[in-house]
C-alpha cells in the first residue's frame, strides 16, 4: 500500500503543527472556550492528515473521545483517540498514525477497536464508556463513527438503571480522595468534588433522559474552571490539574484577575454551582430509580424535573401525589420539602425561612423548583424582622448537620445574601491558614452546626446559634475581624429584631470569641488576675456559658489542629474558675404585678371554683383581638387561664393545647390569692398554630373544661393521634437535660429542663411532675427556635423546697419521661 508524501508545508508534519500550535497559544486575542475549540480544530486537521498519510483504508475512522471529543482541548491536555475499523487492517497502520504524535511530544491515549470491541470495553469499564459517549469524528468513514455514537448511546440509555448507581459511587469515591474544590487552598480543578469531572458526569446523566441538571450558571461555571485550568497549564508548562499556592498569583495575572484570593473566590463559586447542580441531579436520579423499583416496571422517558417553574414543577409523573404537611405552606413530597398548593410566596416573606427550617428539622432538603420559586416570588423581609422569621432562622440552625444541604440550596439561589447582606463579603472567602479547613462562610455555618450539639449547655441556645453564625462576619474588613464583627453584628441583630440586651450579648460574644482560648493558653491560670480578666469580660454566668460553648464550636469547626484535649482542658479549667467567681447570680426575674385582666380572671376563678380564661389572637403588628376578628392575619394565640390550685393542672392544660396543635412559644405560671379564698394558679401562654390556623375559642374553652373535669382523657387522645400519625424521619438531636439549680431560690427547688421542642413536651413534663408528687409554684417556659428552655419552681406538699436527694429523684423522673 502506498502513502501520499506530505507537502513540506502540510500541517500533518509535526514541526508545522507544533509551530501552528505555538502561534495559537501565544495569540493574545484568543482565549477561553474559543482557544480550546481552535486548538481542537487544529489538532483535528493534524490527525486527519496523519490518518490520510498513513494510507488508512475504507472502513476505518479516527475518533476523538473524552475531553478531546467534546472539543475541550486545554494547552496540555492528553489526546484521547480511537482508531475504529470494521474489518482486518494492516497491523502497522496504527503505528504510522501514533508515532508522529509521540514524536511531537504530545500525550496520547490511544486504542484500536472494532465497534463490537468498543461496546464490550464500554460494558466492562464505566470510565471508558463515559469517554466514548463523547465520541466525535475526525477522519475516515463518518458512517462508522455515527454507528459508534448511536450504538453506545443506546447501550447507555438501556443500561442506565444499573450504570447510574455505579457512576454515583465513582463520583463519591473521587470526592473522598480529592476533597471539595470549594474549600481547598490547593484544589484539583478536575478531580475534586465540584470540578470538571462532575460536569462530565452531569452530561452523562442528561444523556440517559432520566434527569437533567439545573442549567442556570452551570455552563459559565464549567467554562470558568476550564479557563483557570488553561492558564495553569500555560503558567506551569505542565499537564497539572492542581492549583498550587505558588502558581496562583501567576495564574491570576494571566487571567487578568486582581489577586490570588479573588481567583480562588471565583474558583470556589464555580465549584459550588457545579456541586449544587450535582446534588440536585443525583437526588432526581435517586427518585426516578426508586420509582422504577417500586413500580416494578420500566418507565418511559421521564420529563426533565428542573425546567418547570410552576407549582407542580418537579413531578415525575401525573397522578395523585402524597403530600404530608411540615409547616404552614410547606409539605413533604418525594423525600423533599416543597410548597403546599395554597402557599402564596408573594404574600409571605417568612416562607423561605419557614420552609428551610421545616425541611432541616425533618432531615430533608428543599426541592429545587421550590427554592427557585421562593427566590423569584418572595419579597425581602421587613426590618426589623418579624419574630417568626428570627425563630425560623434559629430553628434552621438548630437542626445541626441537616441544616447544611438546606443552607446550600438557599445560598445557591441568592436567598442567604438577601436575608443577610453582610454575608456576601465572607461568601467563598478563602482562609490562607493551614489550620482552617473551610472558607469563611462555610466555617461560620459549620460552627453553627457544632453549636447545635451544645444547646443543652446554655440558657439561651438562640443567642449561641446566631453568635456561631456571625462570629467571623468581620473577616474581609480592615483591622481586627473581632472588632469589625462586633460593629456588624450589632446592626445585623437589630435588623433581626433582637432587643438591646440580646444585641449586647451577641456583640460581646463576637468581640470576644477568641478571648477564652487566648487567655487559657497564654496566661497563668493560677494568677487571680487571669480569672478577673475573664469575669470582667463576660459579667455573668450565662454569658460565660455562651462564650465557652461558642469557643469550643468555633475551634472544632476550624479543624483538628485548633482543638485538642490539652486546649480543651485549659479552657475548661479557666471557665470553671470563672464560674465559681460568678456563681450566685443565677435566677429568673420576678414576675411583675398582675394586669387588670389577670386579676379579674383570678377573682372569677376564686368565686366560682372553676376555670376562667381569656383567649386572644396575637397579630404580627403587635396588637391583639378576638380569634373571630378579620383583617391582619393572626400569628399566634395569647391564652390566660385562672383556676383554683389543683394537682396536674400544668400537664392537663398543656395537653389540651397539644391536642389543638398549638405549639407553646412561652408560658408562665404563678400563684395569686385575690380574695383570701385559697390560692389561684394563673397560667399565661403564648402559643402558635402548628399550620397557621387558630382554633375556635369556644371549642378550646370546652375542651379545657372537659379535661379539667375528667371527661376528656388528654393523655389517651394524644397517644391515639401519635399512633395514627405516619412515621417521618427526623434528625438526631442532643438528649434532654434535666438539672437542679442549687441555691438559686430559698423558697423552692428549681428544676431546669433543656430539650428539643416537640408536640406534647410540656404535657409530658407536667405529668411527670404530678406523678412525682410535687407542686409547681412558678414556671418559666421558653421555646427558642427548636429548643425548649424551661424552669419549674417546685415544692413539696407542705410548700417547702425539696431535699437534695428528693430533688435529684424528681429530676431523674422527668428525664425518664422525656426519653
Amino acid at each position: 500500500m502506498t502513502t501520499t508524501e506530505a507537502h513540506p508545508s502540510d500541517p500533518a508534519r509535526p514541526d508545522d503543527h507544533g509551530a501552528a500550535r505555538a502561534r495559537l497559544l501565544a495569540d493574545p486575542g484568543l482565549g477561553g472556550a474559543a482557544r480550546r475549540t481552535a486548538l481542537a480544530r487544529l489538532t483535528d486537521g493534524w490527525l486527519a492528515g496523519l490518518h490520510r498519510d498513513a494510507g488508512a483504508p475504507a472502513g476505518t475512522a479516527l475518533v476523538a473521545v473524552g475531553g478531546y471529543g467534546r472539543g475541550e482541548l486545554s494547552p496540555r491536555s492528553d489526546l484521547d483517540v480511537l482508531l475504529l475499523h470494521d474489518g482486518p487492517i494492516d497491523p502497522r497502520l496504527p503505528e504510522r498514525i501514533w508515532y508522529p504524535v509521540w514524536d511531537s511530544g504530545a500525550a496520547l491515549d490511544h486504542a484500536v477497536r472494532t465497534l463490537d470491541e468498543a461496546r464490550a470495553v464500554a460494558a466492562d469499564d464505566l470510565k471508558a464508556q463515559l469517554g466514548l459517549l463523547d465520541a466525535r469524528h475526525i477522519a475516515g468513514d463518518p458512517a462508522l463513527t455515527a454507528s459508534l455514537r448511536s450504538t453506545l448511546l443506546a447501550d447507555w440509555r438501556a443500561g442506565a438503571a444499573g450504570r447510574l448507581p455505579e457512576l454515583q459511587q465513582l463520583c463519591a469515591e473521587r470526592a473522598e480522595r480529592h476533597g471539595e474544590l470549594s474549600f481547598l487552598l490547593e484544589p484539583d480543578l478536575k478531580e475534586a468534588r465540584g470540578g470538571l469531572r462532575d460536569v462530565v458526569a452531569l452530561k452523562a446523566i442528561a444523556a440517559t433522559w432520566l434527569a437533567d441538571a439545573p442549567r442556570d450558571g452551570l455552563e459559565a461555571a464549567a467554562a470558568r474552571l476550564a479557563d483557570v485550568r488553561d492558564a495553569l497549564h500555560l503558567t506551569t508548562g505542565r499537564a497539572t490539574e492542581r492549583l498550587s499556592l505558588q502558581d496562583q498569583d501567576q495564574v491570576a495575572a494571566r487571567l487578568g484577575v486582581l489577586d490570588a484570593d479573588t481567583l480562588l473566590r471565583q474558583v470556589y463559586e464555580a465549584a459550588r454551582t457545579i456541586t449544587y447542580a450535582s446534588d440536585v441531579t443525583w437526588r432526581a436520579v435517586d427518585r426516578v430509580l426508586a420509582a422504577r423499583s417500586s413500580r416494578g416496571r420500566r418507565l418511559s422517558r421521564i420529563a426533565f424535573p428542573f425546567t418547570g417553574t410552576g407549582r407542580g414543577a418537579g413531578a415525575v409523573a401525573k397522578g395523585a401525589v402524597e403530600r404530608r404537611p411540615l409547616a404552614e405552606g410547606v409539605v413533604e413530597q418525594d423525600g423533599e420539602a416543597g410548597l403546599a398548593q395554597g402557599a402564596r410566596p408573594a404574600q409571605d416573606p417568612v416562607l423561605p425561612l419557614r420552609a428551610a427550617a421545616a425541611a432541616a428539622q425533618a432531615g430533608l432538603t428543599v426541592a429545587y423548583a421550590t427554592v427557585r420559586r421562593l427566590a423569584a416570588e418572595t419579597k425581602p423581609l421587613p426590618v426589623p424582622w418579624p419574630d417568626e422569621a428570627r425563630e425560623q432562622l434559629i430553628t434552621l440552625l438548630g437542626a445541626g448537620e441537616a441544616c447544611l444541604p438546606v443552607w446550600e440550596a438557599l445560598e445557591a439561589e441568592g436567598l442567604i445574601t438577601r436575608l443577610l447582606p453582610d454575608w456576601e463579603r465572607v461568601r467563598c472567602r478563602p482562609q490562607r491558614n493551614a489550620v482552617h479547613r473551610w472558607t469563611v462562610d462555610r466555617h461560620l455555618i459549620e460552627t453553627a452546626v457544632r453549636a447545635a450539639a451544645m444547646t443543652r449547655r446554655v440558657a439561651r441556645p438562640d443567642l449561641l446559634l446566631v453568635a456561631a453564625l456571625l462570629h467571623d462576619i468581620g473577616k474581609g474588613w480592615p483591622g481586627d475581624h473581632s472588632e469589625a464583627g462586633e460593629v456588624i453584628v450589632r446592626d445585623v441583630a437589630a435588623r433581626m429584631g433582637f432587643d438591646k440586651t440580646d444585641t449586647d450579648t451577641l456583640a460581646l460574644l463576637v468581640r470576644h470569641h477568641l478571648t477564652l482560648v487566648d487567655t487559657a493558653t497564654r496566661r497563668d491560670p493560677d494568677d487571680p488576675a487571669t480569672v478577673d480578666a475573664i469575669t470582667k469580660v463576660v459579667g455573668t454566668l450565662p454569658h460565660l456559658e455562651l462564650l465557652h460553648a461558642l469557643t469550643e464550636a468555633d475551634a472544632t469547626a476550624t479543624g483538628p489542629a485548633a482543638w485538642s484535649t490539652w486546649r480543651a482542658s485549659l479552657v475548661g479549667n479557666l471557665v470553671a474558675r470563672a464560674a465559681a467567681r460568678l456563681a450566685g447570680g443565677v435566677g429568673h426575674p420576678p414576675a411583675g404585678d398582675p394586669t387588670a385582666e389577670q386579676e379579674r380572671l383570678a377573682v372569677e376563678a376564686a368565686r366560682t371554683g372553676g376555670p376562667a380564661l381569656s383567649l386572644h389572637a396575637h397579630t404580627e403588628a403587635g396588637g391583639t383581638g378576638s380569634t373571630g376578628s378579620t383583617g391582619t392575619e393572626p400569628m399566634g394565640v395569647e391564652l390566660t387561664l385562672a383556676i383554683p390550685d389543683r394537682p396536674g393542672l400544668l400537664g392537663t392544660v398543656a395537653g389540651v393545647l397539644a391536642l389543638h396543635r398549638l405549639t407553646v412559644r412561652s408560658a408562665s405560671l404563678r400563684e395569686l390569692d385575690p380574695i383570701d379564698a385559697g390560692p389561684v394558679l394563673l397560667l399565661s401562654w403564648t402559643v402558635a398554630a402548628e399550620y397557621g390556623e387558630l382554633p375556635e375559642a369556644a371549642r378550646l374553652r370546652a375542651d379545657l373544661r372537659r379535661a379539667l373535669d375528667g371527661s376528656l382523657d388528654v393523655a389517651r387522645k394524644l397517644a391515639e393521634r401519635d399512633a395514627a400519625a405516619p412515621r417521618r424521619r427526623g434528625i438526631a438531636t442532643p438528649p434532654p437535660v434535666v438539672s437542679v439549680a442549687p441555691g438559686a431560690s430559698s423558697s423552692a427547688t428549681i428544676l431546669e429542663v433543656r430539650a428539643h421542642d416537640a408536640p406534647g413536651l410540656l404535657h409530658r413534663i407536667g405529668r411527670a411532675l404530678d406523678a412525682a408528687g410535687v407542686r409547681v409554684r412558678t414556671a418559666h417556659v421558653s421555646t427558642l427556635g427548636a429548643d425548649a428552655v424551661d424552669a419549674f419552681y417546685v415544692t413539696d406538699a407542705e410548700g417547702l423546697p425539696l431535699a437534695a436527694a428528693r430533688a435529684a429523684q424528681v429530676a431523674r423522673a422527668v428525664q425518664e419521661a422525656l426519653g
